[in-house]
């Protein structure tokens, strides 16, 4: 069983004593690449750092998370754009917009995410979108990018309906954690979708999945929503392996 987590943070200091462990236990439970989103230019080194000890297994991406954009946004956006001209980066992100925790910049969210989406169409990059409680504003900015754009909705937590806008648009659906959550109603919603819209990841350290809940996450726990993806869609496990691995591949243009 082949299994890609196409977001974590292994780069960050919750991994800083123990990385050569939690690869090791990945490897050991089907994980056999890990893309690691990046957060803003002071996380830039340390992703880099970590991403050339396993080359071929953590492939890096780079962009300003929505939560790091500030009166400086623009400033900000230059470094991540002149460092993005380097040929390791496999996608722009996690880039997006979230009203969640603080609107105070959203005018400024917004105006990132835009330009973000613009680099990536020139690039021919895929972006990974961080979308909470910011879903009608991420689609009006995609839809300003019409059959341009390519990516995935990273810690998908919406309804069908959401769901069904983001395929259209030719996006794959993240599925996490939260999937496991008793009371998340993601599992109604992924039985819903197919298969091969879908591709996997744990937003290590965040959204440990059950049974693990509770622990720092890791990419190792992605057996655990594999496994209940299948249980949802009554489906061997290694065919949920399969049919998402090809979609990670084919999305970030994986060896």
């Amino acid at each position: 069983m082949h299994l890609i987590d196409t977001h974590a943070h292994l780069y960050l200091n919750h991994f800083k004593y123990d990385l050569e462990e939690v690869v090791l236990r990945a490897k050991e439970n089907g994980v056999y690449k890990i893309i690691l989103p990046n957060i803003d230019m002071a996380s830039v080194n340390p992703l880099l750092e970590t991403s050339r000890k396993e080359p071929g297994f953590f492939y890096p991406c780079i962009g300003l998370h929505p939560g790091s954009v500030k009166e400086n946004y623009e400033t900000e956006l230059d470094r991540i754009f002149k460092e993005a001209e380097s040929s390791e980066f496999i996608a722009i992100g996690e880039i997006g917009i979230d009203c969640y925790w603080d609107i105070s910049f959203l005018n400024q969210q917004i105006k990132a995410f835009e330009a973000q989406l613009e680099f990536s169409a020139d690039k021919n990059l895929p972006v990974i979108i961080h979308c909470r409680d910011s879903f009608d504003l991420i689609i009006n900015s995609l839809d300003k990018f019409p059959g341009k754009l390519k990516g995935v909705f990273h810690a998908f937590t919406g309804s069908i309906f959401q769901a069904q806008k983001i395929i259209e648009r030719g996006f794959a659906i993240g599925i996490g954690g939260i999937v496991t959550f008793k009371n998340s109603g993601l599992s109604d919603v992924v039985r819903e979708i197919p298969l091969e819209q879908l591709i996997l990841e744990t937003d290590s350290p965040y959204l440990t999945p059950a049974p693990c809940r509770g622990r720092r996450n890791e990419s190792s726990y992605l057996v655990h929503i594999a496994k209940k993806i299948a249980e949802e869609k009554n489906i061997p496990l290694n065919r949920v392996a399969e049919i998402t691995t090809v979609n990670a591949r084919l999305l970030f243009g994986l060896d």
